[in-house]
């Protein structure tokens, strides 16, 4: 256990030097929240990534995976589906929109009102949302490595605010692609490690005619078989537009304004896809062979879900000694960018979109300089951290799950209702701008009556039941909504065709943000930072193995040296580029 301790040790330590190695980078409100929109396509398409998995996927989704098979997929195939939208289309529109955050997006295709609804929203449901994430994830950690829980919860919190305060959106991304790097080096063995145990792709495919496990891993299953209805074709078709419906709209802005220009939001999306259709196969394949041939074993532990603990468990049994930490260390890295994405993103809404509307409302007309911008950044990051610690501090202290119930509650009733408006508002053009008031107010009826329905009448609503309805009443207000577009003022018709004339007018990176030694300097920080984890992971070696066990080991510091030696040949790439343009410049 001693090596798991000193892996994570070097693991959350170069976090913490990444977050100060980025810090310089940051010079104003645009650095700290948006990465002065400079991000290299790889480095913002791995950060897309890693902000939209957490140890959830290795535990609630591979819990799926083991009950149900190939269904869950359908989860992966909407945000893969995502993904290429954004590559053809949506990565493109909107960095091209200028925006700092989503919520600067939101105010341009809506206006102020809306802008204020959704910055307050999600100041509220985000800590929220980041302190239940930081308890699920300083469980999991505490029970595998036999530690007190609050400290370790305090600990994680701690490391992930001081990177965030020190380096904002830099080292948010920077840190997201170390995390992506460890976590597909530490997935893609174990999903190796199951095929060989469940003797090969061939092997593995046949046990889904087994008798044993054919009923259950269909890829969409009868009514009835499944607790909530969970894998039919209704159940399919309604969480497959559930989950594509942030993925396509105006809230997914956050993904790509931190890319260069168009053509690199496009490519950050392609990689996103990439690595997304990959993964959807490779962190689920393992759920499956455990359900193939540890079901009786991990059925039999002790614990509330068992078949949540099936990844772990197989991992468990397959890793080679001393990389048990690695595994941990993937699922630290997979939670921990999810928290650092949304405390960089809330704290971008509070210093841009709502702390200026409240000193504009006290009289304040001044504009405050850069260096002010930055503290407030800081000081908002600092005091976020310390409530989403103390969010997951009092789940972890109560006894029955009171708030984990509530954010869902939140989050069913409120969450899809406050998107679905954003999906429409983006792809039909003469909606009218005050249509998001109308359109929240009718998705929000059936959200709100299934709640009260089941409180007065005790009937359960399913998920899919929820959803259906909350579409089927957002498509009518829509439908009323854009018939009534011919009364808008003239005003209004003329700012939405600013806002999509903005979205789709090409972003001249020289001109409007100007080249400097960010470019290349982000290569060479991050090679460093691979190679240095590469060459610790080879200190696993000394931990006694097999022969075929030191193989793996090797296998994986080679996928993660030369990643960093990749960077490193881009970075010299990009710097001689950058000085023969300087040349050229002079010359003229």
């Amino acid at each position: 256990m001693f090596s798991e301790y000193l892996t994570l040790t070097v693991y959350l330590g170069l976090l913490l030097i990444l977050g100060s190695k980025f810090s310089r980078f940051n010079k104003n409100l645009s650095d700290f929240t948006r990465g002065g929109a400079q991000g290299t396509w790889w480095l913002v398409g791995s950060s897309m990534l890693m902000a939209g998995i957490s140890a959830f996927t290795f535990t609630g989704n591979a819990s799926a995976a083991f009950d149900g098979g190939p269904s869950l997929l359908v989860i992966y195939l909407a945000n893969c589906l995502g993904f290429v939208v954004g590559g053809l289309f949506l990565g493109p529109w909107l960095r091209q929109t200028r925006a700092y955050t989503t919520v600067d997006v939101i105010r341009g295709r809506f206006n102020t009102s809306v802008e204020q609804l959704s910055a307050y929203a999600g100041l509220l449901l985000g800590p929220v949302s980041a302190g239940i994430q930081l308890y699920a994830l300083s469980l999991f950690a505490a029970t595998i490595l036999g530690l007190p829980l609050v400290p370790v919860m305090i600990t994680i919190g701690v490391i992930v605010t001081f990177y965030s305060t020190t380096g904002g959106k830099w080292a948010v991304m920077a840190t997201d692609f170390v995390q992506a790097t460890v976590v597909f080096a530490v997935t893609l063995l174990v999903c190796y490690l199951s095929l060989s145990a469940v003797g090969g792709l061939g092997s593995f495919l046949a046990y889904f005619t087994d008798p044993r496990f054919a009923t259950d891993f269909q890829l969409l299953n009868q009514p009835g078989e499944f607790p909530a209805d969970r894998f039919t074709l209704k159940w399919a078709i309604v969480v497959f537009f559930m989950q594509i419906n942030t993925q396509i709209s105006l809230s997914s802005a956050g993904r790509y304004i931190s890319t260069r220009d168009g053509r690199e939001a496009s490519r950050a999306a392609w990689l996103g896809f990439v690595l997304m259709a990959v993964g959807s196969i490779i962190w689920f394949i393992p759920p499956m062979v455990a359900r193939f041939l540890y079901a009786d074993e991990i059925m039999a532990t002790a614990v509330a879900n068992p078949s949540e603990g099936s990844y772990a468990f197989i991992a468990m049994k397959l890793l080679p000694n001393g990389m048990l930490g690695m595994l941990i260390a993937a699922m630290f890295a997979a939670t921990m960018s999810s928290m650092d994405t949304g405390l960089n993103e809330q704290v971008g809404v509070l210093a841009r979109n709502i702390i200026p509307r409240l000193r504009d409302a006290l009289g304040f007309r001044d504009t405050l300089v850069a260096k002010t911008e930055i503290f407030i950044c800081h000081i908002a990051t600092m005091v976020l951290g310390a409530w989403i610690i103390l969010v997951a501090w009092l789940f972890a202290n109560q006894h029955e799950i009171v708030l984990f119930d509530a954010y869902l509650t939140l989050g069913s009733v409120i969450g899809i209702p406050m998107a679905f408006p954003l999906l429409v508002g983006l792809w039909v053009r003469k909606l009218p701008r005050w249509s998001y008031f109308p359109i929240f107010g009718a998705c929000l009826l059936p959200s709100v009556w299934s709640f009260i329905d089941g409180k007065l009448n005790a009937s359960e609503w399913t998920i899919q039941d929820r959803t259906l309805w909350v579409f089927i009443f957002g498509i009518v207000a829509t439908i009323i909504c854009r018939l009534c577009a011919k009364w808008s003022s003239g005003r209004d018709k003329a700012e939405i065709d600013q806002f999509y004339k903005t979205m789709q007018t090409p972003v001249d990176f020289d001109v409007e943000i100007g080249r400097s030694s960010v470019d290349y300097e982000q290569y060479f920080i991050l090679s460093k930072a691979a190679i240095i984890t590469g060459l610790m992971v080879l200190l696993i070696l000394f931990v006694p193995n097999t022969l075929l066990a030191r193989g793996c080991i090797i296998m994986v510091s080679a996928f993660i040296l030369g990643i960093g030696c990749l960077l490193r040949i881009g970075g010299k790439r990009e710097k001689m580029r950058r000085c023969a343009g300087e040349s050229l410049d002079a010359e003229t």
